[in-house]
């Protein structure tokens, strides 16, 4: 997995510790890292139903109110409307603290 640079946030639209929703599938999340391009295998991305573009941004998001995250496509994410704190076990793990709109991302690498 790439880790994030300074080089690749300029194309990244969220950065760690935004909210987002998913724009086909309704769920709220926070970002908690991203890469530049795609960096899931091959399999998984073709087992994908929707395929998005392997050459953008994608996201690692942990879901509200589940215990799983999802990686997504920057084309299927928007900034989160409904605010307030996302419930997930690994909140605490990779933020500080929640600012009202957004988390404060801790220095621990994601996947960790």
């Amino acid at each position: 997995m790439i880790r994030m640079r300074e080089a690749d946030s300029s194309v990244a639209r969220f950065r760690p510790g935004d909210l987002v929703e998913h724009v086909r599938y309704g769920y709220r999340g926070v970002v908690v890292a991203f890469d530049a391009t795609c960096q899931a295998t091959k399999e998984w991305y073709d087992a994908n139903q929707t395929r998005p573009r392997r050459d953008q941004p994608w996201y690692h998001v942990l879901v509200d109110g589940s215990t799983h995250s999802t990686y997504a496509a920057q084309q299927n994410l928007r900034p989160d409307t409904a605010g307030g704190p996302i419930r997930h076990p690994l909140v605490e793990r990779y933020f500080r603290s929640f600012a009202g709109e957004r988390y404060e991302r801790n220095e621990l690498p994601w996947g960790v």
